[in-house]
């Protein structure tokens, strides 16, 4: 973060409206003065902007008196944290031995080619984040995605787009 300047911070902030950056140094302040307030500064601030990019990782350091390193590597090493958007709606395809064979990873190139993204992706109009996992616990119903919370299973690669309009 070194080479970093205050206008290239701002300019990563800039996609935030001052609502949320205002919560975010709320936050900050609440947390401040507390001992291991790392992990729950950066769960609140996540999901008051929906992910954590370096500039509010600059930010929370700087007003939790952390070197930003520290910071990165909570956000790094945990996986419910997130550097990238995420959709409005987390699709996760399961690509587990029992649903790969069953047909996952087409379930999975269908995905790509109707939503236009990556696997690790966000659809432009932020509604739609594609993740893989490799289980996700219901074998018997393979081959399976989720989401957010709903397990679609015995998937088809013609049921998709009714799936996926039920989340438009």
């Amino acid at each position: 973060m070194a080479g970093i300047d205050r206008t290239q911070m701002e300019a990563g902030l800039a996609e935030f409206t001052a609502d949320q950056l205002e919560e975010v140094d709320e936050i900050i302040g609440r947390y401040k003065s507390k001992p291991g307030a790392l992990i729950p500064v950066l769960e609140q601030v996540q999901e008051v902007c929906g992910y954590l990019p370096m500039a509010l990782q600059y930010r929370v350091a700087k007003g939790l008196n952390l070197p930003v390193a520290n910071v990165y590597g909570v956000v790094s090493f945990y996986s419910f944290f997130t550097m990238v958007p995420r959709g409005k709606h987390v699709i996760r395809v399961c690509l587990g031995t029992a649903c790969y064979v069953r047909g996952g990873q087409r379930i999975l190139e269908e995905l790509v080619h109707q939503l236009g993204i990556e696997p690790g992706e966000c659809t432009e109009d932020r509604n739609f984040s594609l993740e893989t996992v490799r289980c996700l616990g219901a074998c018997g119903l393979a081959p399976v995605m989720v989401i957010d919370e709903d397990t679609h299973g015995q998937m088809k690669p013609a049921k998709l787009s009714g799936v996926i309009a039920q989340y438009k």
